[in-house]
This record gives structure tokens, sequence and C-alpha cells, in this order.
């Protein structure tokens, strides 16, 4: 991703969302809107800069810019804490490389997060995510409640292809739209953190050819960072359940996300929680643990989804 090309158009997305009279703008009627939200002359105006320095910023062209100066542009564009984060993220000045970039390493979990996920199991599902939404570990009832994603060939062990490009995800979320919206916004972010990832990359140019609605949510430049909140699932067997999450950082790996989900005491999502767990149960079952690296199989046929064959998540 191409940051100053990613600046110019995040800013260009937020103006546009800003109308005249939220920003506290006055207009006269003797002058026709010929685009939505506010106009170039008028962000600058609010945020105390000529013209002409934000025109230069909003065209990707960021050379030293101040945080004061980007303090005051996230205001008046009224950008949420996450938002925020990611203008200062896109205008972060990068070192030169004198050397060709090495791809990043695989990333692998640590044995104590695999023993964590296996106390979880039979109680929560849980699962760890990496970068670009890639699923390194989950137990036996994340599996069992989304895919069976140690099944998957490595490459495809991945949340967002698996919303975007299997259809049983549209069944398995009743609020789709919401949660692939989500999805996207999260991955947005997270090219602005790595723009040199080639794998993000990759997978952003598949979704992006693949799927329309990614292609416009991406469109879109939302970003969001999620750490908690509530998602809806139709599980094919034991029915509707509304599932709280959290999302809680490795420690010694910011990259990875330990995701964990629960449900309301005595609710019928307990309940069918349980019967989850219970017809998912094997003396053998246990967490993932994942091959990590290039070496991971990536021929392997593609599996059914959950403990029987005919499941549609």
């Amino acid at each position: 991703m191409d940051r100053n090309t990613e600046l110019s158009e995040f800013l260009r997305s937020r103006r546009a969302r800003l109308s005249p009279g939220d920003a506290g703008v006055s207009v006269s009627n003797d002058s026709p809107r010929r685009v939505p939200g506010l106009r170039r002359e008028e962000l600058a105006q609010l945020a105390g800069v000529s013209t002409d320095y934000y025109t230069r910023l909003e065209q990707g062209r960021h050379l030293n810019v101040s945080e004061t100066v980007l303090d005051a542009v996230a205001r008046a564009l009224q950008l949420n804490e996450t938002e925020r984060a990611y203008l200062f993220e896109l205008t972060r000045p990068r070192p030169r490389r004198t050397v060709r970039r090495r791809p990043p390493r695989p990333q692998r979990v640590r044995p104590g997060v695999h023993a964590l996920l296996r106390t979880l199991d039979g109680v929560s599902p849980a699962f760890v995510l990496g970068r670009r939404g890639d699923v390194l570990a989950s137990n036996r009832l994340a599996r069992a409640l989304i895919i069976d994603f140690e099944a998957l060939p490595y490459h495809e062990r991945n949340m967002a292809r698996f919303m975007f490009l299997d259809e049983a995800a549209r069944s398995l979320w009743p609020e789709w739209e919401t949660v692939a919206a989500e999805m996207v916004a999260s991955l947005r972010l997270e090219a602005g953190r790595h723009p040199d990832d080639p794998r993000l990359t990759e997978l952003v140019g598949e979704l992006t050819i693949k799927s329309p609605e990614f292609r416009t949510w991406w469109a879109d430049h939302d970003v969001r960072e999620k750490t908690h909140g509530v998602k809806l699932y139709h599980h094919p067997v034991v029915g509707d359940m509304t599932l709280a999450y959290e999302n809680v950082t490795v420690p010694g790996d910011p990259d990875q996300a330990l995701c964990i989900y629960t449900v309301e005491p005595g609710s019928p999502s307990e309940a069918a929680l349980r019967l989850l767990a219970s017809w998912t149960a094997t003396p053998s079952a246990g967490p993932s643990a994942p091959s990590s690296g290039p070496s991971a199989p990536s021929s392997e046929a593609r599996p059914s989804r959950g403990p029987s064959s005919d499941r549609s998540p």
C-alpha cells in the first residue's frame, strides 16, 4: 500500500462524510455545492491552516507535518481515536531502506497460549488471530462454532478469507454485512501499520477481485480496532447464539490477539453452547497446534464444516 495515496484518499473520505452543518460551517444558498461534505478551504479554516497547506497534505505531500497540525486536522475532521491514530501512522516518517526488506517471519503461538486454549476448551470458544486476520491457533469449541481452520491449507487459515470467499460464512453470521464490514475496517487499519507486508497486499488484492462487497467497503477507507463486542451466530445444529467477545493482546507479541467468546449465564445461548460442547466432545479433542511457516501443508482437500460433513456454519 502506497502510504501517500492512502493518506490522500483517507483524508478525502473523512472530509466527504462531514457535512457543513455537522462541522458548524455556515453556507450560502447562492453557492451550490458540487461535492458532498466540506470543501478543502472550509476544512483548512477549521484546522487553522492555509488552504494551500491542507491541499498539499490531502494530496499526500505531507513532508514534516507537525503533531500540532495533525491534531488540528483530526479535530476538524472529527476523527475518533482509532482514526486519529491511523492518520498519525500514515504520516509517520519511515527510514530509507538500503537493502531489500526481508519477508516477515511466520508467527508462532507460545506453548503457554496453547495451554490456555486447552483450559478454555469445553467452556469458551477461543482462538488466536495474527497479522492479516490469520488464525494461528484455535480450540475445539471454536473450530466447531466457526470452521475447522486446522484442516484448511495453511494459506487459507484466515478469518477475512473465510468470511468473504466461503458462502457458509453468510449463514453463520446473521448480521454478515455488519461483521464483514468491520473485518474490512480492521484490515485497513492493519495495512496502515504494516504497509510493506506482501501477504497482506496479496490478501487484499485477492479479496478485491473476488468479492464486490469487499471492494466497496475497502474503498470507504473506514478503520476499526476490534477489542470487544457482541456477535450473533446461527449454528446449523444448536441454533442461534449471542456471544460476547474480548480480544486480548498476547504479551510479548502485539501482533497476536487471543479472542475469547462468552455467553450470559442462564441464557439460551449458554444452553446452546453447552450443547455444542457436548456434541463435539471427544476423548482426544484439544486445541490446535498449527504448523507455522511456508513448509506447512498446502495441498489438503477442503474439509467439512465442523464435526459432521453436512455442516454449513
